[in-house]
């Protein structure tokens, strides 16, 4: 309910007398702060239109025009309904206006608002960027003060989301007007410049090769950062600048053997991840790490053998323990809550250790009860650890050892097949990847993913919308071929349907054509033994199917000219699997292939640059000589 002082609060606000208006929002200001209670009251009273009324009027006084941006700025600091509120009132544009007057009080309470209304995940973004003057003049007033220097590089920092954002603030000279900052007797001052660059630099090459020939005071700015990772200096500050090495070596800005990475950037990352940090330190130090040496094998190693890492990492799954030093009740509260936060960092930090060297996927996979961790996560309930935890679990599938122990002592296909089942974009394109390595034929797992009824799943992918899900879809099925018996190969033909193939052959992605050339080539080929041939009386075979579809052979034809030597490859193989002499019913298939000049092609074939095309070539003109 809404109280008989809220009210007079607000009638106070049209009293004819200014100055008592200014003592009204004076008072509603000291009523307002810290009580949420009061906040919403004053705010469905229609207070807000009020304050912003006074707050633009030039007949208003400049000390109650100030006034009237305090009280507004500790509105924002309320619930983000409050926010909402503010924000379809037209805070923003009416704030952004009121910094064109030169009076610094004034401005800065504006600032401070906007900066509070920016901050909450409910105001949109974009409205910073919707009238082009205000960048540049937010810019021209970074010189006036040290708390006007906090709240625009604040702003900035939250409100740089998309590649644009980047663009535009980078063209209006961001990088030089906050570089001097960064050197700034305010710790406020500082740290919001250093978590400006970090969102600046994030995948944008242009603003990181920038960034390497900027000089802080003649210091190279790279220096700077260092400095700024010192154990000495405050987490958020070693974090932040170590996010913004980490982004300019991913961008190509920075080499990923030097001395800045592997010796400063790595070594504080690693440090992060240790268990007397805050849960949200070691989540952001585990997942910049992940970044940082994703695509380097050398990182890779190095990260490996630095501090115990994969050991420290295992702690990650066991937290908060029952016994946890966390005196504070409420601080418990929260980690508890977001403790699946570590998990997926876990996993993805796990990820990407594991991409590329067998050794660490091998010290990955004895880590205490590590596939039983993977399996439970391919399950939980929040999408991001799922995601995280098949992402983990496919780059140890890469590993033909760990296929042929842990994934089959753990049935990992099991929980794998379960994800595949209305999962969203991401996670399919993750755990379809994986999949594709489980059923390679040296994959134990093979035999019991194909009784499970995986044919259909994988021919519906193939028509997703996605080229990633389609390439993988096609992927599985060619992987599930290779020297399939004809009962699994009769299957795949039925449940895909001669004409997805001939779809598939036309696809505009040059790597479902390829993954799609390879799943014909493996249909095709049969292994020469009889009781194959005792199952080709059924006239259902692959062979026949496509001997009777002449788009598809001409598709095939058509390949064998590409310009791309692995498509013309892969098509002259399924040519030498159609006309192979052992086999029942090759003379007719021959003649039929003949006529339709792909004999002529495969002369031509014989004089390719390419010996292993040639030689291809060679053999199949052979059959016919046979």
């Amino acid at each position: 309910e809404v109280t008989a002082t809220s009210r007079h609060y607000v009638d106070r606000l049209f009293d004819p007398d200014p100055q008592k208006v200014l003592q009204g929002v004076i008072d509603m200001k000291n009523a307002v702060i810290g009580n949420n209670k009061q906040k919403a009251n004053l705010i469905v009273l229609g207070a807000v239109p009020r304050l912003l009324y006074l707050l633009q009027q030039s007949s208003s006084s400049l000390q109650l025009r100030t006034e009237c941006a305090v009280v507004l700025g500790s509105l924002a600091m309320g619930t983000e309904n409050n926010i909402k509120s503010l924000v379809d009132c037209h805070i923003i544009p009416t704030l952004l206006q009121g910094l064109l007057c030169p009076d610094l009080v004034f401005s800065e309470a504006c600032l401070r608002c906007l900066r509070t209304v920016f901050i909450s995940p409910v105001t949109p973004v974009q409205l910073l960027y919707t009238d082009p003057t205000v960048i540049p003049h937010l810019m021209s007033l970074l010189s006036n003060s040290q708390r006007t220097q906090e709240y625009i590089t604040q702003i900035f920092s939250h409100c740089c989301k998309t590649p644009e954002h980047q663009t535009v603030l980078f063209n209006h000279g961001a990088i030089q007007n906050i570089a001097p900052l960064l050197i700034s007797p305010s710790y406020k001052v500082r740290m919001q410049a250093l978590k400006c660059f970090s969102v600046l630099a994030y995948e944008n090459t242009q603003v990181s090769m920038t960034l390497v020939n900027v000089l802080v005071d003649g210091e190279q700015l790279t220096q700077v950062f260092v400095k700024m990772m010192q154990r000495d200096q405050p987490v958020e500050m070693q974090l932040t600048a170590a996010k913004c090495l980490t982004y300019m070596c991913r961008a190509g800005a920075i080499r990923t053997d030097d001395g800045c990475i592997v010796l400063k950037t790595l070594p504080c990352l690693v440090r992060m991840c240790s268990k007397e940090h805050l849960l949200e330190e070691r989540v952001e130090g585990a997942e910049t790490l992940a970044y940082l040496m994703e695509p380097d094998v050398e990182l890779q190693r190095i990260a490996s053998t630095t501090d115990h890492l994969v050991a420290m990492l295992a702690d990650y799954f066991k937290y908060p323990s029952s016994v946890s030093a966390i005196a504070d009740i409420k601080r418990l509260d929260h980690d508890l809550k977001h403790a699946h936060e570590l998990r997926q960092a876990a996993f993805k930090l796990y990820a990407s250790l594991g991409s590329n060297d067998e050794d660490i996927r091998k010290k990955i996979t004895e880590t205490e009860n590590m596939m039983d961790r993977i399996v439970s996560g391919l399950s939980e309930s929040s999408i991001k650890v799922r995601l995280a935890a098949v992402r983990c679990l496919h780059s140890l599938s890469r590993s033909v050892q760990q296929l042929r122990t842990s994934f089959h002592d753990h049935a990992v296909w099991k929980p794998l097949m379960k994800l595949l089942q209305n999962a969203p974009d991401e996670v399919l394109v993750m755990a379809s990847s994986t999949l594709c390595n489980l059923l390679l034929e040296f994959s134990p797992s093979k035999e019991p993913i194909l009784e499970s009824g995986v044919i259909e799943l994988l021919c519906s992918l193939t028509q997703s919308d996605s080229p990633a899900l389609r390439v993988n879809g096609i992927w599985a099925l060619m992987n599930m071929a290779f020297q399939a018996d004809q009962k699994v190969k009769v299957e795949i033909v039925r449940c895909l349907g001669t004409e997805q193939l001939f779809r598939l052959l036309s696809d505009p992605d040059t790597n479902v054509l390829m993954k799609t050339l390879g799943l014909l080539r493996n249909l095709l080929s049969t292994r020469p033994t009889l009781c194959i041939l005792a199952n080709i009386a059924d006239g259902n075979t692959a062979k026949e199917l496509i001997m009777t579809n002449d788009d598809m052979l001409q598709k095939i034809k058509y390949y064998m000219g590409h310009s791309n030597v692995k498509l013309q490859l892969a098509a002259t193989f399924c040519v030498s699997n159609l006309i192979w002499n052992e086999e029942d019913g090759s003379q007719d298939r021959q003649d039929k292939l003949r006529e339709m000049g792909f004999v002529d092609v495969l002369h031509k074939l014989t004089q390719s640059g390419d010996p292993n095309l040639s030689d291809r070539a060679k053999t199949a003109l052979q059959q016919y000589l046979a």
